[in-house]
């Protein structure tokens, strides 16, 4: 059965009934939503877990190892468990970002708590990991690649300043 979400980030979205990814528990913060949809352009990294209850509530979601490659969470048997897979091949690793509006070069990946879905029975959960060396607000971004686009955005800012003198000289 097909249904419509008007969202506020994509608008009305058409979901088959096949896309919708179960969170039993909801998702820390979002208890109360417990069905989702992975949604987001196929040629970009960052997509969103979006609300099916809620057009206002999506989170921006990556895969784990577009962050880090080496990203090597330990997670709960009970955990695993709860998400009923038949082999390790079922699951797949999430992690959701914080990315400021004003400075988006800072963007963040919450390493500690992944979202762990099983693909083949479309259930999800978010966990806390057991490894102590994740942070919850890990740099997407390297010191140096950060400093670059702030450079790169105060240009764009003094050039957007300077266009109106310029045109009133003319």
């Amino acid at each position: 059965m097909t249904q419509f979400l008007e969202t506020t980030r994509f608008g009305k979205l058409e979901i088959g009934e096949e896309a919708i990814i179960s969170f039993p528990d909801g998702i820390p913060g979002f208890e109360s939503h417990t069905d989702w949809i992975l949604f987001g352009e196929d040629e970009t990294p960052i997509k969103w877990l979006q609300s099916i209850s809620n057009g206002d509530v999506a989170l921006p979601v990556v895969i784990s190892r577009d962050i880090r490659t080496s990203y090597s969470p330990k997670i709960a048997d009970a955990d695993l468990a709860s998400l009923q897979a038949e082999s390790d091949r079922d699951y797949g690793l999430m992690v959701v970002l914080s990315i400021p509006s004003s400075e988006p070069w800072n963007m963040t990946a919450n390493l500690r708590a992944p979202i762990v879905l099983n693909h083949a029975k479309r259930v999800g959960k978010q966990v806390i990991c057991m490894n102590e060396e994740y942070s919850v607000r890990e740099f997407v971004f390297s010191e140096k690649d950060r400093g670059a686009m702030r450079g790169r955005m105060e240009e764009k800012k003094e050039e957007t300043a300077a266009a109106p003198r310029e045109k009133e000289g003319q």
